[in-house]
C-alpha cells in the first residue's frame, strides 16, 4: 500500500507538470532548469543524505556484494537487449534505441525518490551502487550502441529512401556525429556530480566521518526538492507530446509491458534465490522496474539515433509505471 500511495503521489505531481507545460508556464528552458537543479543539486544531496551522520548497518562484504549484483543486473538487461528488437520485430534501424532503451532506466528521477519513500533514506546507499556502473554504461556501452556499424549498414541496405542526394546527406551527417561522438566522451562525462555523489556517500558511510549539523541540514532540505521537481519535469515532457501518438503504436506498447512487467519479474525471481536482504530485495525491484530512463532521448538526439521513438519510450513507461511498479511488487510479493 505504501509503495500504491508512493506512486499516486509522484502520478499526481506529474500531472501537474503536464498542465504548467499546457498552460505555458513551464516552457523548453524552464523545464531545462529544472532538470538542471534537479541533476547537479537535489539528487546528489538525496544519495549525500544516506549516509551523512548515518549508522553503518551495512557492512563491506555486502556493499561489495551489492557492487556485483549491480554488474550482475546491467549484464542481465544487455543480453536481454540483444535480442528484444529482435523478438518483437523492430526495424532495422530502431533496433538500437529499444536496446538502450532496454539497458538505462529512469533511477535517477524516479527510482531514488520512490526507494527513499518507500524503503527509507539507508536504501538509497544499495541504489547509489547501481548508478556508478550505469553511468559509465550509458556513456560507453549506450553511445556504442547507437553507433552499431552492423545496424548502420544493415540500414544502408535497406533503406526506403529514394532521393539520393538526400540519403548522402543524411549518411555524411551519421558519419559526422558519429566521429564526433568518439571525441565527446572526456572523463567528466563519466565522473560526474551523480557518480561523484554515489562515491562520496560511500566513502562517508565506510568512514563515519561525521558531517557538521548545518551541512546535514543543508543536504536535507535540497534533497526534498528531488521527487516534485523531478516528476514535474517528467510531466512538462509529457505536454509536448501527442498522447494519442502513444497509445496507437503497438510495437512500443509491447515493448512497454515487457520492459515494465517481464523483465522486473523475471529478474526479481532469479535474485529470490540469491538469499539477500529484503531492503536491498525493494532497491532491486525499483531498479528493475522504473520506466525508460531521458538520456535515451538525449543520447539519441546527439548521436544519429530514433529521437521521436525514444522520446515516446519515455513518456509511454512513465505513464505506465505509475500502475506497473505497485502491480509488479504483487507479484514479486509471492516470489520472495
Amino acid at each position: 500500500m505504501l509503495l500504491l500511495k508512493q506512486m499516486a503521489i509522484l502520478f499526481v505531481i506529474m500531472i501537474i507538470g503536464y498542465i504548467l507545460r499546457k498552460i505555458k508556464m513551464i516552457n523548453d528552458a524552464g523545464s531545462k532548469v529544472l532538470s538542471a537543479i534537479v541533476v547537479n543539486v537535489a539528487n546528489p544531496c538525496l544519495i549525500l543524505s544516506a549516509s551523512i551522520n548515518k549508522e553503518s548497518t551495512i557492512k563491506g562484504a555486502e556493499l561489495g556484494k551489492t557492487a556485483l549484483l549491480a554488474l550482475g543486473v546491467f549484464a542481465f538487461l544487455i543480453v536481454i537487449s540483444l535480442f528484444l528488437p529482435t523478438l518483437i520485430r523492430a526495424r532495422v534501424q530502431n533496433r538500437s534505441v529499444y536496446r538502450v532503451m532496454t539497458i538505462f532506466s529512469n533511477i535517477g528521477f524516479m527510482g531514488f525518490p520512490v526507494i527513499s519513500a518507500v524503503y527509507g533514506s539507508d536504501a538509497l546507499l544499495y541504489a547509489s551502487i547501481f548508478l556508478i556502473p550505469y553511468n559509465v554504461l550509458i556513456y560507453t556501452y549506450g553511445i556504442a550502441a547507437l553507433h552499431d556499424e552492423d545496424e548502420l549498414k544493415k540500414t544502408d541496405a535497406k533503406d526506403t529512401v529514394t532521393d539520393k542526394s538526400a540519403y548522402e546527406d543524411s549518411a555524411d551527417v551519421k558519419t559526422r556525429d558519429k566521429k564526433e561522438g568518439k571525441k565527446k566522451l572526456p572523463i567528466s562525462k563519466i565522473l560526474n556530480v551523480g557518480v561523484i555523489a554515489c562515491v562520496l556517500t560511500i566513502i562517508i558511510y565506510l568512514t563515519g566521518v561525521k558531517v557538521p549539523t548545518v551541512i546535514e541540514e543543508i543536504t536535507a532540505s535540497l534533497s526534498n526538492l528531488t521527487a516534485p521537481l523531478s516528476m514535474i519535469v517528467i510531466g512538462s515532457s509529457l505536454g509536448k507530446i501527442s498522447l494519442k501518438s502513444l497509445f496507437t503504436d503497438l510495437r512500443l506498447l509491447l515493448f512497454s509491458a515487457i520492459k515494465l512487467i517481464v523483465i522486473p519479474v523475471i529478474g526479481m525471481f532469479i535474485v529470490s534465490f540469491l538469499g539477500l536482504d529484503p531492503k536491498l530485495n525493494g532497491v532491486m525491484l525499483i531498479m528493475l522496474a522504473t520506466p525508460v530512463g531521458s538520456m535515451t532521448a538525449m543520447l539519441a538526439e546527439q548521436y544519429g539515433g530514433n529521437v521521436d521513438l525514444a522520446s515516446r519510450g519515455v513518456a509511454l513507461t512513465t505513464i505506465f509505471s505509475v500502475a506497473t511498479i505497485p502491480f509488479v511488487s504483487w507479484i514479486v510479493s509471492f516470489i520472495m
